[in-house]
């Protein structure tokens, strides 16, 4: 996934989920933030942001802060940016062969999930969680209560009963981590919801993120921790 225009800012501050103020060659500018987490160890003040600046005079905001710097570690912020790079994964083969049909926002019962892949003779549903929290190397998600994401593990348990393979797919949005775990301390109902869906047979796959200033792809496979 490419980002076609990068400008280097600031972070300044961040006074509601969708907009932050940050420092570009000397000008505080207003932009968008392009996920609405927390993200409130990656965003502090000083840090060295990338913007995606676009050409829509209709848009609110020039900018769209898409990437943060911690530390010496390039993390990719964008909540958009995980289903579209495990699509381009999932295209090119990265988790199933002979890809016969594959659909992106599909339907099941109450959920609508990520993806939907026929290959061989199976079906399968993927749900996708983008992970940016991280702490000694170590990931985990989510970074606030998520009521929607126990649903969907719960439903993905409920479609291998009609047959369907059920898979999350945890994107970690950088690289060189030591593992991914669920955050109990944030969210115990997911946690437990993860831990009981591996039993029941759901696939719970994390994969890192090569992360440049104006790209980012899925690079290979994490342990998962549970």
């Amino acid at each position: 996934m490419k980002y076609d225009k990068i400008k280097k800012a600031t972070f300044i501050s961040r006074p509601n989920r969708f907009v932050a103020y940050v420092n570009i060659d000397g000008t505080q500018t207003a932009c968008h933030v392009k996920n609405t987490g927390r993200c409130r160890e990656l965003l502090v003040p000083g840090a060295q942001v990338l913007l995606e600046e676009s050409d829509n005079p209709a848009r609110k905001y020039k900018y769209s802060l898409v990437t943060v710097k911690k530390g010496s570690r390039l993390v990719n912020m964008d909540s958009q940016a995980p289903n579209k790079i495990v699509g381009e994964w999932l295209k090119a083969g990265g988790l199933f062969r002979d890809i016969k049909l594959l659909k992106a926002e599909c339907t099941y019962k109450k959920s609508r999930f990520d993806f939907y892949c026929e290959y061989e003779n199976k079906r399968a549903f993927i749900e996708v969680k983008g992970v940016t929290l991280e702490n000694g190397g170590i990931v985990s998600f989510p970074d606030a209560p998520t009521e929607r994401g126990t649903k969907h593990i719960n439903e993905l348990i409920e479609c291998m009963a009609e047959g369907y393979e059920a898979y999350i797919i945890f994107a970690v949005q950088m690289k060189d981590v030591l593992y991914f775990t669920p955050n109990e301390d944030h969210d115990p109902k997911f946690a437990k919801a993860l831990r009981e869906a591996a039993k029941a047979g759901v696939n719970i796959i994390a994969l890192d993120c090569t992360v440049d200033e104006d790209s980012v792809e899925i690079s290979g496979r994490v342990e998962v921790r549970l």
